[in-house]
């Protein structure tokens, strides 16, 4: 029953957050384990379709209708490589023959001795009882700084303004009793850049980048999703200064209001929003960012004072943004005649995610006609725009839902920001 609870509470996050393809990933997972090969096949439709050629979606697809068609849905193992063939007598894995099929007389404690010296053995007493963590390979330190960042300039002002600035001036923040303690939330359309962003904040800090994505969270297990909040925070606090990055926080600490029947959730709610108290932990040298589409999803606890007590706007990438990400995207490609500054004028609309889009059909159809004639020719302005006539914006429901929060729940001014934004775009 608890089970059941559990598959009901993440398909209940996925109707709330179809596009998020990790957590349909888990969902997938969770309907196999249980049987539920059908339910499970078509999610992983319908993430192919978020992200055709995904493996590990592939995957647990092949698992699926070969379970579906009287097999084993058990994940295959992996086959031992054959070593070169010898004169020696193969053995019995090399021959196919089963360990229960060797000779009954054969010394197995004689053998083990032999390779004592080369192998060593998998588990040594001591085992601890919980999980050792690396924290040098989850913690990044990256070098990017908010120079690289091309354009977004009201961002980085208010960026400057809200956290950067503050730190910066320890003495004049003291002086006028403010600090960068708490949150701050990165909102806006997707495919805009809020994780690059973050980064960027991180490297300007010279702090370690922690980014964690709703699926290092989420587990099957009672208690454990808790117990991986606390574990998240414990290495932010260990590697300080850091940015802790956590992504899609709508589907993580959606309203607690909302979710009557997931208790599940709550308490991962509860735990995230003990883990930024700073009555309850010291957090100091630890930068929480955030970032979500939906902030007005996002439980109102999760925005009060000393936690994602601040927002900022990430809007569409805005003309210096978008030469910058059609140059990034267009560097390592062989390319003539691009003229960077008429293409950015003409996509105006785009997110830097169609932007790399547009990159990335310009150059299947160069590469489709070298095929076709037998000489390669680099990518030139009429591919370009032949991807252009073929990709529409995707933010297009995005900004139909956030017009109608400016609209009908901007009653405290959290999103006069976004509405100053809507109203210079339709003057445009």
């Amino acid at each position: 029953m608890a089970d059941d609870q559990v598959v009901t509470d993440m398909l209940a996050m996925l109707e709330r957050s179809p596009g998020v393809l990790a957590l349909r990933v888990c969902v997938i997972e969770l309907l196999i384990e249980r049987g539920r090969y059908a339910d499970a096949l078509a999610h992983c439709g319908t993430a192919l379709g978020q992200d055709p050629g995904n493996a590990q979606v592939l995957g647990l697809m092949t698992r699926c209708t070969t379970a579906l068609s009287g097999g084993s849905a058990a994940t295959p193992a992996p086959i031992a490589p054959v070593p070169a063939q010898s004169d020696a007598a193969p053995t019995a894995a090399q021959s196919g023959v089963s360990s229960a099929a060797a000779p009954s007389g054969f010394d197995w404690a004689a053998a083990e001795d032999e390779v004592g010296d080369i192998i060593e053995p998998a588990f040594v007493h001591g085992v601890p009882t919980e999980f050792v963590t690396d924290d040098d390979a989850a913690v990044e330190r990256p070098t990017l700084r908010l120079a690289d960042v091309g354009g977004m300039s009201e961002v980085k002002q208010q960026l400057d303004l809200t956290l950067l600035g503050p730190l910066r001036n320890p003495e004049l923040a003291k002086a006028f009793g403010t600090s960068a303690r708490g949150g701050l939330l990165l909102y806006g359309p997707p495919g805009c850049g809020k994780t690059f962003i973050a980064s960027a904040v991180a490297g300007e800090l010279g702090a370690n980048f922690y980014p964690i994505e709703i699926t290092d969270i989420l587990d099957i297990y009672t208690g454990a999703s808790e117990r991986n909040v606390h574990s998240i925070f414990e290495m932010a606090r260990r590697n300080a200064p850091c940015v802790l990055f956590l992504d899609e926080v709508d589907a993580l600490g959606h309203k607690r209001s909302q979710m009557q029947a997931s208790s599940t959730m709550r308490t991962v709610v509860n735990q995230l929003l003990t883990e930024m108290d700073s009555a309850t932990h010291s957090n100091e040298g630890v930068f929480v960012l955030g970032a979500t589409n939906h902030p007005w999803d996002v439980d109102v606890a999760l925005r009060r004072p000393g936690r994602f007590d601040r927002m900022i706007f990430v809007g569409l990438p805005d003309l210096a943004a978008r030469t910058s990400i059609l140059h990034y995207h267009l560097r390592a490609r062989p390319v003539a005649g691009i003229d960077l500054n008429a293409l950015a004028a003409h996509t105006d609309g785009l997110s830097g995610a169609d932007l790399a889009h547009v990159c990335t059909s310009a150059t299947q159809l160069a590469m489709a006609d070298s095929m076709r004639s037998g000489e390669v020719r680099p990518i030139g302005m009429p591919d370009i725009h032949a991807a252009l006539s073929q990709i529409r914006p995707s933010t297009g429901a995005w900004f139909e839902s956030a017009r109608n929060v400016v609209e009908f729940a901007n009653g405290d001014g959290s999103y006069d920001d976004l509405a100053l934004y809507l109203t210079r775009r339709k003057r445009r």
